[in-house]
């Protein structure tokens, strides 16, 4: 008997490549293979056999990189296709799907309740310090004034769009979090005696490393191009890496096929000095040596064992690599601290109201909605001038960015004269947003990669070769036992899914499959973009005919139609693959919408093809991803 379908479940269409009542998994018809080149390529002498076997993460010899936490840019980017409550009286900004739901501390806790797990909405952004639980505002019994609070006349506080209801200088307020502890410290420099060279322009400090083996490189930037067309909503670009001299390191690690490389992206020279000017630091003292004075903890290094540090280093050095201006949004500590400093009554006020239980809502509407930088705020309440050395106590560690690796590396080399010299390649979509002066502001990796992509293009632009300007690109070799590549295998029927970048890691897979002399290679290719015409990267460049085993779905052009649509409409195909030995449906990309889309859409066929209700389809598509069969990569 059949199963009802369940509810929210798409029926697969009635195509010559979908049959959703068929149950039997048959490898479809005209199936399209890859076939080895006919020209060699070349090897690179750096690489061996054993990056195709690159141990998994149970392999002592072949350490993990930790994820990073992930960032405002990326949680905001998540929210903007799914409903977000907005809480507090604030109206929403810039959010789709979105409605205020409360307007005082009452509902919000009939909403919300006391139980962590009824915040899931606001939970990937929350502070987690409690911010669901709100205290009526009240006025001090003891005053007779009741003086209102001013609001400081600058644009940057007024595109905060802060609700501070009734609040006034006599305000009671409780539960206003304590001073943040500080922790770091900048003294004078007990030797002067030994000089001191710093490579803030070009490469972090020694002491800013990932964990063992890995160390900081610096890579040669080979060569860069744009590989979007003007006019498209997101540029990416393509880089190529001289990783030649990388240092060997323990066990057989190497970079393979499917591989992410982490960079340790600078932030800009103009928010570095924009910092400077708000706090006050004077221009001598930017550079000047000074001696470094930690209680405990990592920082300044990445992933390094948590103890008391004293090291040598200048005030731009732990602004440049060692702390995230732009990334995070605010928390309750910075508010507090900047309250601490602010020596206007009214900007203290305010200040204070958000580290308060009274300003739990207009806390959480900062938190949730535009992007807010240490700047802004700073630039907000222009009073509020910290030291240095406490603000850097609460700031978080600037993390790498991860980029997979877009070609096989294994076979990657450029001639140099007589020497064949090794080249990894990568692929970064520029991550912009508007900024509170109405301009944009860049990811902290991907304005770096693109500040550096200008410098090669403008260059040859001039007739100059790029490889003379020794552009430098700080990275490790980081994420090389990761699903995507340990779970690749150089036989089998396999499905690719990816969306914008996403597609990268996949062009490397294609081609080591070119390699293989294995003619039953069979190979597809699921593409999603916005525009064919704007959006389409690494066109003609998987060194293979694309039309025989690539499909382009167009979001904006074309059909408008997404990658989860075509899977529906190849759920034959979907359906062998998640049957046949070896087969393998990879997806790389956005989790939110794509991600989340083409998982969906898989269930769909497993509903229909198998004949199974919602429960069954997800218990068989958990066992897949058990198994290695399904592999999902999305941030």
């Amino acid at each position: 008997m059949a199963h009802l379908h369940p509810k929210g479940h798409t029926c697969c269409p009635e195509t010559a490549t979908s049959h959703p009542h068929d149950p039997i998994p048959v490898e479809p018809k005209n199936i399209h293979r890859i076939e080895p080149p006919s020209i060699a390529t070349e090897q690179s002498p750096n690489s061996s056999a054993s990056s195709l076997h690159y141990a998994s993460s149970s392999n002592p010899e072949s350490p993990l990189t930790p994820a990073t936490e992930p960032q405002v840019d990326d949680l905001l980017e998540e929210l903007k296709d799914e409903g977000v409550v907005a809480i507090g009286p604030a109206p929403v900004r810039e959010r789709r799907s979105s409605q205020q739901v409360s307007s005082d501390p009452k509902s919000i806790k009939t909403i919300l309740g006391e139980a962590r797990a009824n915040i899931r909405l606001i939970d990937k952004i929350c502070c987690g310090k409690g911010c669901c639980k709100l205290e009526a505002l009240e006025l001090d019994p003891e005053s007779k004034d009741h003086l209102p609070v001013v609001l400081p006349d600058n644009d940057a506080f007024q595109s905060l769009q802060l609700k501070l209801g009734a609040l006034s200088l006599d305000s009671k307020l409780t539960k206003t979090l304590d001073l943040p502890d500080q922790n770091i410290f900048l003294l004078p420099l007990s030797d002067t005696s030994t000089p001191f060279r710093s490579t803030v322009r070009q490469h972090p400090p020694r002491f800013v490393t990932p964990h063992p083996p890995y160390e900081v490189f610096s890579a040669k930037l080979h060569h860069a191009r744009e590989l979007t067309k003007p006019g498209a909503e997101k540029r990416t670009y393509h880089f190529d890496l001289d990783v030649t001299e990388y240092p060997e390191e323990s066990g057989t690690v190497d970079f393979v096929v499917g591989g992410a490389i982490g960079v340790c992206a600078p932030n800009s020279d103009e928010i570095v000095e924009e910092l400077f000017d708000l706090l006050g630091v004077l221009n001598f003292a930017r550079d000047k040596p000074v001696t470094l004075k930690t209680n405990g903890g990592r920082w300044p290094t990445i992933w390094g064992d948590e103890m008391p540090r004293k090291l040598t280093t200048t005030r731009r050095e732990l602004l440049t690599w060692c702390s995230d201006l732009q990334s995070y949004p605010p928390t309750k500590p910075l508010f507090r601290l900047l309250a601490e400093y602010a020596s206007a009554p009214n900007e203290k006020k305010i200040l204070l109201y958000l580290s308060s239980a009274q300003g739990q809502s207009a806390f959480c509407d900062l938190r949730a909605g535009p992007h807010l930088t240490i700047t802004q705020i700073l630039h907000a309440f222009p009073s509020a001038r910290p030291p240095l050395s406490h603000l850097i106590s609460i700031l978080s560690t600037l993390m790498p960015r991860f980029y997979s690796l877009s070609q096989d590396p294994l076979i990657s080399c450029r001639k140099d004269g007589s020497q064949c010299r090794r080249i990894i390649e990568m692929a970064v979509t520029v991550h912009e947003t508007s900024n509170w002066r109405g301009g944009p502001r860049k990811g902290v990796g991907s304005g770096f990669m693109e500040r550096t992509a200008h410098k090669v293009l403008a260059a040859t632009e001039q007739g100059i070769d790029p490889s003379t300007l020794d552009l430098r690109v700080p990275m490790f070799r980081g994420l090389m036992a990761n699903p995507l590549a340990r779970e690749f295998c150089m036989d089998g029927p396999m499905m690719l899914v990816g969306s914008g970048v996403g597609i990268a890691p996949f062009r490397g897979f294609v081609h080591r499959r070119l390699m293989s002399q294995n003619r039953t290679n069979k190979v597809w290719v699921v593409q999603g973009i916005r525009d064919s015409l704007l959006d389409e990267i690494y066109s003609g460049d998987w060194g293979v005919e694309e039309n025989r085993i690539k499909t382009i779905v167009q979001s904006r052009g074309g059909k408008h139609e997404y990658v989860q649509d075509a899977v529906r409409h190849q759920a034959d195909l979907v359906w062998f693959l998640l049957n046949a030995l070896d087969g393998r449906i990879f997806v790389c990309g956005s989790a939110k919408g794509m991600g989340e889309g083409v998982e969906r859409a898989i269930l769909d066929v497993i509903i229909d093809k198998g004949n199974l209700n919602g429960d069954e389809a997800a218990a068989f598509l958990e066992g897949k991803k058990k198994e290695g069969v399904y592999i999902a990569e999305t941030w």
